[in-house]
């Protein structure tokens, strides 16, 4: 059984070999191919050997273009810092007032160098990987990118003084994210991951009203070009995981600070959970004997469709020994 068979299996909660490792890797796929993190994400060539090279060393059951929060929206004429060895970031606010919103395109992800530059990456991923690993393409959700391209400040003082504007820049954002999306799953994309990662700053009210009718929009549009999907919001989303299914999503990246055995119950028959181990404190920092016992503790928690990973991404400077040591437990004990 290869990692494309196992997942799919398991997604349809039937039996596997092994519960799947989808751990998320990034800065840590770029330093073990000994390349800067600017290099790993400006030429999809270091990023699809990086990734590729990790899943077979390390037991990885999925390969990603995941790589920085601003792709986007730097095609969309947002200014980024684009440091030589980490990952970029916003400089300044596209958006300054809504006065401006029409200014605020919706571009051609073929047309974006650096949304065609993810593109040509799952393209590689299918010609090299295909059916042996299932993709994962990406997209930022809705809500982050209205941070994104606002300031993350100013949108939350938005919810309360220009909910109308939101919504307004809301729409830009889902339809940008829907044609990136789109081109990524006609390049070959079996999974589209989409990164809220700001929804996890606000409470269940704002939730059911700024993202989940976009979130929801953006899931139903991916499912019918015949991806799953799968959300990643990082940070406490306690208060509203219950919310979460409406979306329709197929999986849920659930981050450490949840319990996960509540966080299964909770996604129980409606999406699966995946998680949710501290990537920090126990990948990064830990023994192999804790992260054995973590992941064992994960998947006493889990259920038929539960997929195990770190809570977020593995840290750049991840030991080795702990990355063998999460496929080995799940060998040993799934």
């Amino acid at each position: 059984m290869n990692s494309y068979q196992r997942v799919f299996k398991r997604l349809a909660g039937n039996e596997v070999d092994h519960v799947p490792n989808l751990s998320i890797i990034m800065t840590f796929a770029a330093s073990y191919i000994g390349v800067p993190y600017k290099k790993y994400i400006t030429d999809y060539l270091y990023l699809v050997e990086g990734n590729i090279e990790c899943c077979d060393e390390f037991g990885i059951d999925m390969v990603s273009v995941i790589s920085d929060p601003c792709r986007e929206g730097a095609d969309m004429g947002a200014e980024i810092r684009m440091p030589e060895d980490d990952v970029p970031s916003f400089k300044g606010i596209l958006l300054e007032n809504y006065s401006d919103l029409s200014k605020i395109k919706i571009i051609d992800p073929l047309e974006g160098p650096r949304m065609l530059d993810r593109i040509k990456g799952v393209e590689l991923f299918n010609d090299k990987v295909g059916k042996k690993y299932p993709i994962l393409g990406w997209v930022e959700g809705p809500f982050a990118s209205a941070g994104n391209l606002r300031g993350i400040n100013n949108l939350m003082t938005d919810l309360y003084e220009k909910p109308d504007s939101v919504h307004e820049l809301l729409e830009i954002c889902t339809e940008q994210a829907t044609q990136f999306a789109r081109h990524q799953v006609n390049a070959g994309a079996d999974f589209m991951g989409i990164g809220d990662a700001a929804a996890s700053l606000i409470g269940p009210e704002h939730y059911k009203k700024f993202v989940l009718p976009y979130e929801r929009k953006l899931i139903q549009s991916i499912q019918k070009t015949g991806a799953k999907t799968k959300l990643h919001i990082c940070g406490n989303i306690s208060s509203f995981l219950h919310l979460i299914p409406r979306t329709g999503v197929d999986v849920v990246d659930i981050d450490w600070m949840l319990d996960f055995s509540k966080s299964v119950k909770t996604l129980k028959s409606k999406s699966s959970a995946c998680g949710n181990f501290d990537p920090v404190e126990i990948l990064l920092r830990g023994s192999t004997e804790k992260v054995r016992n973590s992941v064992k503790k994960c998947l006493d928690a889990g259920i038929k469709d539960t997929f195990i990973s770190p809570g977020c991404e593995v840290p750049k400077n991840t030991p080795q020994e702990n990355m063998y040591e999460i496929t080995r437990t799940l060998k040993k004990y799934s």
